[in-house]
């Protein structure tokens, strides 16, 4: 069963899924889709045609403008920013005020299991992997690699983490999850689970 706040507006053009919950003063536009079991938390906002998956935390406050997309378990912290425009200007070069139509909106792309910490700003276009970890306060200008851990303005890849979110420690030859045991290989700057033996 979803529950929604008396204080949220949600567009009658918005899909939302099973057992969502949306808080106070949240806001959700025309086309967008939040997926079962989502959390939406006071006060963020969700744009048109905006897609979330299943079981993703929106904390307060967050901002997703369209066309952002994210996978599923997807974690979102307060005041976290996705933006939408490369080369935002209110007017044209003549000082006359540019409408909706007047420019080209880039997306976003946040994959499964990502997390974005509080006040972290990623700037469209670009592509969160998998299982990624961005620390707060972040400014992301450019791709992330699944199991990647970055931070800084703007972000810089500091190490690995697993799908649990603890740093990965190098045991030598392979990259280990000190919470899970799991272990992952690197190659190329690329991380992936590793083959369990049959």
């Amino acid at each position: 069963m979803t529950s929604t706040a008396a204080t949220a507006d949600v567009s009658e053009q918005a899909i939302i899924g099973a057992g969502a919950k949306i808080w106070h003063l949240a806001q959700i536009r025309e086309d967008a889709e939040l997926g079962e079991n989502c959390i939406l938390g006071r006060g963020a906002y969700v744009g048109p045609g905006v897609k979330i998956g299943a079981n993703c935390k929106i904390q307060n406050y967050a901002l997703l403008y369209e066309p952002a997309v994210l996978g599923n378990g997807v974690f979102i912290g307060p005041a976290v920013v996705l933006t939408n425009d490369t080369y935002p200007r209110a007017v044209e070069p003549d000082g006359t005020l540019k409408s909706a139509d007047d420019w080209t909106p880039v997306g976003v792309t946040i994959f499964e299991g990502a997390s974005i910490g509080a006040r972290a700003v990623c700037i469209a276009p670009l592509k969160i992997g998998r299982w990624a970890s961005i620390a707060a306060g972040s400014v992301v200008t450019r791709d992330v690699p699944d199991f990647a851990l970055v931070a800084g303005v703007p972000a810089r890849r500091i190490g690995w983490v697993g799908k649990a979110g603890f740093p990965l420690k190098s045991d030598g030859e392979n990259w280990v999850c000190p919470e899970t045991g799991e272990t992952y290989t690197e190659k190329e700057e690329t991380l992936k689970e590793a083959e369990v033996p049959a």
